[in-house]
């Protein structure tokens, strides 16, 4: 739904818009879900009736009035202390989770700054995504039945420009209190983005957050069932078992480019797009595999759960994509004392090899859907971080992540490959004749006996093919270092212009160091 930023001066706006502007957005966790009493989109009036300090955040107590004058109380975990007594108007992202603005207490910074007619280029290009909440939605012109369009009040959520106002024109009316999603197509255009189609930021950062402590290597996860003796399990259970491992990839398949795709695709993170579209996941699929495994690990009572978990992603939006696990699982997750209220965490690449306790004894089918339970939530890390890492890039342009781990079958042992996949598409003026310039890059991550922990990286850019290779041990960086003549006669045989290669003993640097973006400075440099 395309908008148009208005020019006009705006209407003034009402008290409670007013007071609106001054606020502050805070996230909120709540307890349980309020089910069809506060719908995702929806907005409720509360007010804090008691703060309680907890390990890592506050516990708040709020009673909720509804747009029809209903009253309940919730309980929410809030990442500051708010006074009691303090109002606040709340808007519903999820199941569990809101966002608030504070009515009382407001700031004055940006409140003193009128509503933005335009955008800034240089913050936000073409093609950057923004956010923001409706504060008013007023009829313009017409008649009264038919106005000819509506003055939108917009506050602005993250990004340069978080808590200003923007002043849109719209063809059709919003409600007041719903939160948008919106492309910038010019500095006084927009282009709206259905709700089913975006995930809300605030909700993303959360739910990263969350499932980076809950997260565990699916290393531990296969040794343990490789360790499991196949006549102490039950008949349905062993299956489950065996078809997980039977789906596993060899390295024989990941060195044939046909073979590499379809691991990456079986890999788990498509399972959700695949469900969504209405088609079955793929056989070998490790995510749905594991999510089967999970329901033959439930007590008999829950037996009928294991197809569930795969219906729940079905019918799950994206922003509910992390949270699509069963109570079962959060407990047993719970049980390990993981279930607090996280700091979000850098989407680094690649993941911690973080490890539960290994299973008390043989058979110990307890610890084993703690390990499968861990094993999902790094999976669904991995996809959360492909969407953290997908942002329009300054200047103009969008960069595409895709982030994923694939267990692969080796003769002596099954090792977790992770891999990133990121792909630059930049354009370095606003002429819409200017060709678009690509970059693309791939990270590779594993340990591997008896090289040891190895991290690859390769860039390909119009000047040419780039890699770096980082080995922890002495040994393997001098034997890759002997290889690379070798590696650069190969791949200029496959038609690459190879540029630079080398090899570092250590581990790679992470953060703002290895983004795409510095890379592109480099190659231009």
């Amino acid at each position: 739904m395309p908008s148009e930023i208005g020019a006009s001066r705006p209407l003034p706006m009402p008290l409670a818009s007013r007071a609106a502007q001054n606020a502050g957005e805070l996230s909120l966790r709540l307890a349980r879900s309020l089910g069809d009493l506060l719908p995702p989109g929806q907005s409720a009036q509360a007010e804090v009736l008691g703060v309680k300090q907890a390990a890592v955040s506050f516990q708040l107590l709020l009673r909720l009035t509804l747009a029809g004058g209903q009253q309940t109380l919730v309980t929410a975990e809030s990442p500051q202390a708010l006074a009691q007594g303090s109002t606040l108007n709340v808007s519903a992202l999820g199941a569990t989770s809101l966002v608030a603005t504070l009515l009382s207490g407001a700031r004055q910074a940006l409140g003193d700054l009128p509503p933005l007619d335009s955008l800034d280029l240089e913050q936000l290009p073409v093609g950057s995504l923004l956010q923001g909440k409706v504060l008013s939605s007023t009829p313009q012109g017409g008649t009264p039945a038919q106005p000819a369009s509506y003055r939108v009040l917009l506050s602005l959520l993250g990004g340069p420009l978080a808590g200003r106002m923007l002043d849109i024109d719209s063809a059709r009316p919003l409600k007041a209190g719903s939160l948008l999603s919106a492309q910038v197509q010019d500095s006084r255009a927009l282009l709206f983005l259905p709700l089913a189609g975006r995930l809300d930021r605030l909700e993303l950062n959360n739910q990263l957050g969350t499932q980076q402590v809950r997260q565990s290597s699916t290393e531990g996860l296969l040794d343990a069932l490789q360790a499991l003796k196949p006549g102490n399990l039950p008949p349905a259970l062993r299956g489950a078992v065996d078809r997980l491992l039977a789906g596993l990839p060899g390295v024989q398949q990941l060195s044939d480019a046909k073979g590499l795709a379809q691991a990456l695709q079986q890999s788990g993170g498509f399972l959700e797009a695949r469900l969504l579209q209405g088609l079955p996941p793929l056989p070998g699929d490790f995510k749905a595999n594991v999510l089967r495994l999970l329901g033959q690990l439930l007590p008999a009572e829950q037996g009928s759960a294991a197809p569930n978990l795969l219906a729940n992603l079905a019918n799950s939006t994206a922003a509910n994509l992390a949270s699509s696990l069963p109570a079962f699982v959060r407990n047993a997750l719970g049980a390990l004392n993981q279930n607090g209220s996280p700091r979000l965490q850098q989407a680094d690449f690649p993941l911690p090899s973080r490890t539960l306790q290994k299973l008390e004894e043989e058979g110990d089918l307890e610890s084993l859907l703690k390990l499968a339970a861990a094993a999902v939530a790094r999976l669904q890390t991995h996809q959360l971080s492909s969407l953290v890492q997908s942002e329009p890039l300054r200047g103009g342009g969008q960069l595409q992540t895709w982030q994923m781990e694939v267990p692969m079958r080796t003769e002596d042992a099954l090792v977790p490959l992770q891999v990133r996949i990121q792909h630059e598409d930049r354009r370095e003026s606003q002429d819409s004749e200017q060709p678009r310039e690509s970059l693309w890059r791939i990270d590779l991550a594993f340990d591997l006996d008896p090289l040891g922990p190895l991290q690859v990286q390769a860039t390909l850019a119009p000047l040419g093919l780039s890699s770096q290779f980082w080995a922890e041990r002495e040994s393997t960086a001098s034997l890759l270092e002997r290889e690379l003549g070798h590696l650069r006669e190969r791949l200029q045989d496959a038609g690459f212009t190879v540029r630079e290669l080398c090899c570092r003993q250590g581990r790679a640097p992470q953060g703002r160091r290895t983004a795409l973006e510095q890379r592109w400075v480099d190659e231009k440099a």
